[in-house]
């Protein structure tokens, strides 16, 4: 027996020794891997001064979110704006152990490894909180060990440094939710239009449940797994003791109820896109579309709708007189599918009374079944009857029509009337007297279909809307409204022949005044004024009115051949009732960065025009027109209202720019080619009933001021005047 014992000793020794080899070539071998694994790793401290990309935000003057401009849909939140109901729901589907363990969860890996092998799979799953985020921020999302081992890593000097609160907020910013939406409080906003903070528990359940597969989960596209799976979280969070049977049981029996937040870049696309072009210019595109700056505005979002509203609904009555017109684009015809054809204007559900192209699926008798998005009306032979034609003899089933909506019901269904798009487009420009603060422009009738801003790129004819600068030039050397012209035949002699001009009407009114001229549009008196004082002296007033366009010196100029942006032509005439001072336009209040450093702040240029004593006088004479010349449809409008008319050669362009003591707003129509609108569709039929709505939705409720009234002496020259014997037919001198 003792020599077994003696013999034996040797042998474990000999054990001990390779098992203590063995262990040293383990941990060798480990710190190797490790060493290996961690030389690439990069610095968990950059985590100390990372801020995640977000979007960049537009507000109007009163604070409300018109824009925004991101590669990711981020807001950035703390901790405290994620409430209990959130934070429970996610660490209970995600990672139970999320406050107790130290970045990895041990068993939870060696299980899914085990898993992972039993199936021939690849090492995956079993991620904590803190290595999802170390791989989001960090790492390739490859499923290898390599990169497991790594995140594992990371994870551990992530936990290391940051606290757990610090470590959810960067996950809770940072994680991938469906539909172009990063971070909680961007989903949150994104799927049910409120912050996080104000989350109900069904509601925290299912964004809680996106972060495995947001776009298979997505409530949008597949709102039957998304409800399983939220369903699936209330269990988490019942087994976790977060929530009651009861409040699991209620939560549960709800449906999936989404309140979709709609694209706020929708409201006012082009003026969007204006300050786009502008921030890009100044600060550079990774800036503008990463750095989450903030963008104050001149905008006024309620006035915006009143435009965009005005504008279509003016180019739809157009439409409406001119009859139906055809020619629809029919997808079937170009080769597609009616099942497979979705419209951008689909992209959102439009608003009652907005207006959308829709998809004909079926035509019968006396009904034709439409689409757009998830809306299936029904057209009924009433509802096209302003085309005068029946039914199935104009729509067929492929084709793409323009649509009104007039009621919009819960279960998909809508009340619709057929509409026209044949081309027509307009602008609108609104702006404050004052401070030269656009308050609402429109660019065009869809800009879906064309990016082109009508209202700061077209360059139209402005026809007689450019005479009040040749009336301007007059008085402000000196001349009175009640001074006299004879509006009558007259030949000029020109570089390029005689000129023998007409009016409108054809007709001649002999002796007026210049009130009166101005007042019904006369062209005769208009040219003989430009010609007496100076066709050069006309443009010079028009030029420090605020118009670049480079105007020919020549004749017909004064009635209107200038081609001039609604934009300048409006804020040109926003110098009348702001007593002859010029505000230049501006679109930007104030530029921040996102912790609200100030990186610019736009004051108004401001620049005298004329005296006050002609600014007065020249809106009296404007007043004129609306009370009794060419806009007196608006005389019947309960506010003090200036403006002037215009038309151009074979109604190509019609116009109308007018203003109230505290806000201008000019209307153009037409097409984008130099084509005619149709007989007698002048200013006043065409322009100004969109310029009237737009006015009564803007001036409702709100106290209108009233216009300076011109000086007492002119008062008492006008009265002089009356006294003057007239001119005989023929003169063309002024008195």
């Amino acid at each position: 027996m003792p020599t077994i014992k003696i013999g034996g000793r040797p042998l474990v020794g000999r054990f001990l020794f390779g098992l203590l080899v063995l262990f040293s070539a383990a941990v060798g071998a480990a710190a190797g891997l490790l060493l290996v694994y961690s030389t690439d790793l990069p610095q968990v401290e950059e985590l100390e001064r990372y801020r995640p990309s977000s979007v960049t935000e537009l507000y109007d003057g009163k604070g409300r979110v018109i824009g925004t401009f991101a590669l990711q849909r981020r807001v950035i939140a703390a901790y405290d704006d994620y409430p209990d109901v959130l934070r429970n729901a996610l660490v209970s589907i995600e990672d139970k152990d999320f406050y107790r363990h130290s970045g990895v969860n041990v068993w939870r890996i060696i299980g899914a490894a085990y898993r992972d092998l039993e199936s021939g799979g690849k090492v995956q799953g079993a991620s904590t909180l803190t290595m999802q985020l170390a791989r989001n921020l960090f790492l390739s999302p490859d499923r290898s060990f390599y990169r497991k081992v790594q995140e594992t890593l990371l994870a551990i000097q992530i936990e290391r440094r940051f606290t757990k609160p610090q470590i959810f907020t960067l996950y809770a910013n940072q994680i991938f939710l469906g539909h172009g939406a990063y971070g909680y409080e961007a989903a949150s906003e994104y799927y049910f239009s409120k912050p996080a903070k104000q989350l109900k528990l069904e509601e925290a359940a299912l964004l809680a449940g996106l972060p495995k597969a947001p776009q298979y989960y997505s409530p949008v596209t597949h709102p039957d797994r998304a409800l399983k799976r939220r369903n699936l979280v209330l269990n988490a969070m019942l087994e976790d003791g977060k929530i009651t049977a009861a409040q699991a049981a209620q939560a549960r029996s709800k449906p999936i109820v989404l309140d979709l937040q709609k694209d706020p870049n929708s409201l006012a696309p082009h003026y969007v896109e204006e300050i786009r072009r502008y921030l890009e210019a100044k600060y550079g595109s990774d800036q503008v579309h990463e750095s989450g700056l903030r963008v104050y505005t001149s905008l006024d979002t309620d006035l915006q709708k009143a435009a965009r509203q005005s504008l279509l609904d003016g180019l739809a009555a157009y439409e409406r007189r001119h009859g139906w017109r055809g020619k629809l684009a029919n997808v079937i015809a170009q080769g597609e599918k009616i099942d497979k054809y979705a419209d951008p204007d689909w992209d959102e559900d439009p608003e009652v009374n907005g207006y959308t192209h829709a998809l004909v699926a079926a035509v019968s008798a006396g009904a034709a079944e439409v689409h757009f998005g998830r809306r299936t009306p029904t057209l009924s032979q009433t509802d096209v009857a302003w085309t005068k034609l029946k039914l199935a003899d104009i729509l067929h089933a492929g084709d793409i029509v323009y649509l009104k909506v007039l009621a919009l019901d819960a279960d998909g269904k809508a009340k619709v009337s057929l509409e026209q798009d044949s081309g027509t487009e307009g602008a609108l420009v609104a702006i404050d007297n004052a401070t030269g603060e656009i308050k609402a422009m429109v660019g065009g009738r869809d800009f879906n279909l064309s990016k082109f801003n009508r209202a700061t790129q077209a360059l139209r004819q402005v026809g007689s809307s450019f005479k009040p600068y040749v009336y301007t030039a007059v008085i402000d050397q000196g001349g009175s409204p009640d001074d006299t012209i004879v509006d009558a035949p007259i030949t000029f002699q020109t570089a390029s022949g005689p000129y023998s001009p007409h009016n409108y009407d054809g007709k001649f009114e002999g002796t007026i005044t210049l009130r009166r001229a101005l007042a019904q549009s006369r062209n005769i008196p208009a040219l003989k004024l430009a010609d007496r004082i100076g066709i050069h002296t006309v443009i010079d007033y028009a030029h420090r009115f605020g118009v670049t366009a480079n105007i020919p010196a020549y004749l017909p100029v004064a009635l209107g051949s200038a081609e001039i942006t609604p934009l300048e032509q409006t804020s040109a005439f926003s110098v009348f009732p702001n007593d002859g001072v010029r505000v230049a336009p501006r679109y930007i209040t104030r530029v921040t960065d996102y912790e609200g450093r100030i990186l610019e702040e736009d004051y108004s240029d401001i620049k005298d025009v004329v005296s006050s004593r002609t600014a007065r006088i020249m809106t009296s004479m404007l007043r004129e027109v609306v009370l009794h010349g060419t806009a007196v449809a608006a005389a019947k409008m309960p506010y003090p209202l200036a403006g002037k008319t215009g038309t151009t050669n074979d109604f190509t362009d019609a116009w109308f720019v007018g203003f109230s003591p505290s806000l201008t707003c000019g209307v153009w129509i037409g097409y984008d080619e130099k084509k005619s609108l149709g007989a007698k569709e002048t200013g006043a039929r065409a322009a100004l009933p969109i310029w009237m709505q737009f006015m009564n939705a803007a001036l409702a409720g709100k106290e209108p001021g009233e216009f300076q009234p011109p000086p007492a002496e002119e008062n008492a020259a006008v009265a002089r005047k009356v006294d003057t014997p007239d001119v005989a037919p023929g003169d063309g001198e002024l008195h």
